[in-house]
């Protein structure tokens, strides 16, 4: 009976749509690959000359070739918050070139690392790219922003020291944290002893400085090299670099289906359940589809039935119809404090006053800028014998010429 389940369970994975059609991979590989090909041609075409610098003697192209990126879009965000720290996912075809410059960011004291570098089990090949860092150091050379995009430009990789990745924001600033040069984490601290089952947590003391041996040194940087960058955001879209356009199409085939496996894996909630879509593209084409799922839900308690779907909506129609009647009320008592600071109850006689005399003074000027004003004095001799003095204003129209 054992040979009859393995193959019911074959052919319920061969079915199962939470995967990559691999042929489907491979084709639309190639298919991206030529369009890219062929829209360099067309604009040496349409431009009516070869551009010199970008051909080498053989005839072959030197100009820095386009990346690829694998569009992973999610049914729900993929995290709650912006993670400063990359994330990595080993690929089968490294995407750096071969004797790049590399900046690794170490703890103090950086003389310990640069003897591990310098140890005859590190292999020699990888050493002669590196150059440490040290933490103290890093702070010396990055005060000014000059001497930060210095820093920038002078390597093709930048990796760090698990222990330093929280105080690297800080240290580089937004140049390198906006870049594509953003340190890759890698664990240089070497093992950890267990208590209880869990690893112990590292103290601020000489412990803390500890560094793994040159082996594992070197195995951690060389899986940083062949590793893809993974910058996780609170959204439900991921970019990841998996080629570039001179990689032949199988090669960027493996690299998607390892990207694919390792985010669904490592940082994904839910898996293969929460992807909506895959894409691949250039940075100037259109996304070329992977895989679509067939639902927009992850799991089955998000669907609600239509008697639910119409109580949701009552809800919501009766929260905005209270929001719009206490916006109402907040106009209407606007509008009775305004008409009850124009009248003087409640004012003293010299209050009272002087807002008078501020009211008159405006339609004064409001009459002036109507038009001229003309005043009238009369005096009026009352019985008593006092007098009484009348003025008595007039506009002055002018006649049309």
């Amino acid at each position: 009976m054992a040979p009859i389940t393995s193959e019911v369970v074959k052919s319920e994975q061969a079915v199962t749509p939470y995967r990559l059609d691999v042929p489907q991979v491979l084709k639309a590989s190639s298919a991206l690959v030529g369009h890219i090909k062929s829209e360099l041609k067309r604009k040496e075409v349409q431009a009516g000359k070869k551009d010199l610098l970008a051909v080498d003697e053989d005839g072959s192209s030197t100009a820095d070739p386009e990346p690829i990126w694998l569009v992973l879009t999610t049914k729900k965000h993929i995290v709650d918050k912006k993670r400063l720290k990359p994330g990595k996912i080993a690929l089968p075809h490294t995407l750096n070139k071969p004797g790049i410059s590399i900046c690794l960011i170490t703890v103090d004291p950086q003389r310990s690392f640069k003897d591990a570098i310098a140890h005859p089990s590190f292999p020699p090949e990888i050493a002669s790219q590196i150059r440490v860092l040290g933490i103290s150091k890093l702070k010396e050379r990055t005060k000014s922003f000059e001497e930060r995009r210095r820093l920038l430009d002078q390597y093709d990789l930048f990796m760090a020291d698990d222990r330093v990745i929280p105080t690297l924001p800080k240290l580089l600033g937004k140049i390198f944290f906006d870049s594509s040069k953003r340190p890759m984490p890698v664990s240089l601290e070497g093992y950890k002893p267990k208590e209880n089952g869990k690893r112990v947590k590292s103290t601020k003391t000489a412990e803390s400085r500890r560094i793994a041996e040159p082996k594992e040194v070197a195995r951690e940087i060389e899986k940083a090299m062949s590793s893809a960058r993974v910058h996780l955001s609170p959204s439900v879209t991921t970019a990841v670099k998996v080629g570039y356009s001179n990689f032949p199409a199988n090669q960027i085939s493996e690299n998607i289906q390892a990207v694919v496996d390792g985010m669904t894996e490592k940082f994904i909630s839910k898996g293969w359940r929460n992807v909506k879509a895959v894409h691949i593209k250039g940075p100037n084409t259109i996304a070329f589809p992977l895989w679509m799922a067939d639902e927009l839900w992850v799991e089955e308690e998000d669907v609600i039935e239509d008697d639910q779907a119409e109580n949701a909506k009552q809800i919501a129609s009766q929260k905005g119809t209270k929001r719009k009647g206490r916006e109402n009320d907040e106009v209407e008592g606007a509008k009775k404090k305004k008409t009850k600071l124009l009248s003087d109850e409640g004012f003293s006689k010299e209050m009272s006053e002087r807002r008078e005399k501020l009211r008159k003074a405006k339609r004064e000027a409001r009459d002036d800028a109507e038009g001229a004003v003309v005043k009238t004095t009369s005096t009026v001799v009352k019985k008593d014998g006092s007098k009484k003095t009348k003025i008595k204003k007039s506009k002055v129209v002018e006649a049309a010429a």
